[in-house]
C-alpha cells in the first residue's frame, strides 16, 4: 500500500513539475504518451492477460453486480448531466465515465489485500479483469465516441471512431479467441508487469492536465469541486459501493474483495478515451484527483485498524 502511494503522490508531482517547466511541450508530449498507451501498449497487455483468464473461482453472481453497480451509476449520471445540470456534450460524457469506471486494479488489489486480507486478492483481480477491462473498452470508449468531439458528427462517423480508435477492444477479442499455446507464461508475466508500470506513467499524465487547468485560470490546485465534480464523487464513491451492499445484502452474499471494489475512484485509464474521443479531461482530471486523495486517505486510517 505504502509503495502505492508513493508511486501516485511521485508520480503526479512529477506531471506538475513537468508541465510547469515545458508547458505546452509537456502537454504535448502527455498526448503522445496516451496515444502509445492506447495504440500499442494496451493491446498487447489485453490479449497476454485475458487469453490466460481462468473463469473458474471468483466469477459469480457479484460480477454481475459490479455491471449493475456501474451502469445504474453511469444511467443516473447521464441523467444529472443531460437533464439536471444541463452539461455540453463531451462534459456529460466525462461525468458518465468516471461514475462508472473504477480505478479497481491500479488501487483496488492493493487496497483490498490491505483492508480486507491477501486471502481476496483473487476476487479482487476477478473483478477488475471480468468487470472493469470490459466495461471499460466496450462501454466507456463507446460513451466517447457517442459524446466526444473528436469521434465525428453523423452516427456513421461516430461509430467508425470507436472502432477505428478502439484497438484495444480487438487484442481483448483476439485474446478470448487464441488457445493458450499463444500465451506463454513469460509473455503473460510481461504484460502483468508492463499493465502494474503504467500506474506512474498514468498519473504524470493526470498532473500535467492538472497543473495545464491551472494555469488556465479554469481550474484551482487543488481541482475546484464544481456540481459536475460533486456528482461524479457522489455517485462513484457513494452511490455505487451502497449498491452494491444492498444487493449483497438483500440478493445474494458477494465476497467482501467485490464491496471494496464497486466503491474505487474513477480509473486513471479514462483519461485515454478522454484524449481519444475529445471528452471533457478537466472534469476527468478533477474526479480522478479528488476521488484518489479521498480513498487513499479513507485507507490510510483504516489499515491500522
Amino acid at each position: 500500500m505504502a509503495a502505492v502511494v508513493v508511486a501516485i503522490l511521485g508520480a503526479t508531482a512529477a506531471g506538475i513539475g513537468a508541465e510547469r517547466r515545458w508547458g505546452v511541450r509537456a502537454r504535448a508530449a502527455t498526448g503522445r504518451v496516451l496515444d502509445v498507451m492506447l495504440y500499442a501498449v494496451l493491446p498487447f497487455v489485453a490479449f497476454f492477460v485475458i487469453a490466460r483468464l481462468e473463469l473458474t473461482t471468483g466469477v459469480g453472481a457479484g460480477l454481475a453486480f459490479g455491471y449493475v453497480v456501474a451502469l445504474t451509476a453511469g444511467a443516473l449520471a447521464w441523467v444529472a448531466g443531460e437533464h439536471v445540470l444541463r452539461l455540453p456534450r463531451p462534459t456529460t460524457g466525462s461525468l458518465v465515465i468516471t461514475s462508472m469506471q473504477g480505478n479497481h486494479g491500479y488501487l483496488g488489489v492493493p487496497l483490498v489485500a490491505t483492508l480486507v486480507g491477501s486471502d481476496q486478492i483473487g476476487a479482487a483481480v476477478a473483478y477488475d479483469t471480468v468487470v472493469s477491462n470490459p466495461l471499460m473498452y466496450l462501454g466507456s470508449f463507446a460513451i466517447g465516441a457517442a459524446l466526444g468531439t473528436r469521434a465525428g458528427h453523423t452516427p456513421r462517423e461516430r461509430a467508425r471512431a470507436y472502432v477505428r480508435r478502439n484497438p484495444v477492444l480487438l487484442g481483448l477479442a483476439a485474446g478470448l479467441l487464441a488457445p493458450d499455446a499463444l500465451a506463454p507464461d513469460p509473455a503473460v508475466d510481461v504484460a502483468r508487469a508492463v499493465a502494474v508500470g503504467l500506474l506512474p506513467l498514468g498519473f504524470f499524465v493526470l498532473g500535467v492536465n492538472l497543473m495545464h487547468e491551472r494555469e488556465d485560470g479554469a481550474l484551482d490546485f487543488p481541482p475546484a469541486i464544481t456540481p459536475a465534480l460533486a456528482t461524479a464523487l457522489g455517485l462513484r464513491l457513494l452511490v455505487a459501493p451502497a449498491l452494491m451492499v444492498a444487493l449483497s445484502t438483500f440478493v445474494l452474499r458477494v465476497p467482501d474483495a467485490y464491496l471494496l471494489q464497486a466503491g474505487m475512484p474513477a480509473a486513471i485509464n479514462i483519461l485515454i478515451a478522454g484524449h481519444a474521443y475529445g471528452l471533457d479531461l478537466r472534469l476527468m482530471s478533477g474526479v480522478i484527483a479528488w476521488g484518489t486523495a479521498i480513498a487513499v486517505a479513507v485507507a490510510l486510517v483504516l489499515a491500522p485498524l
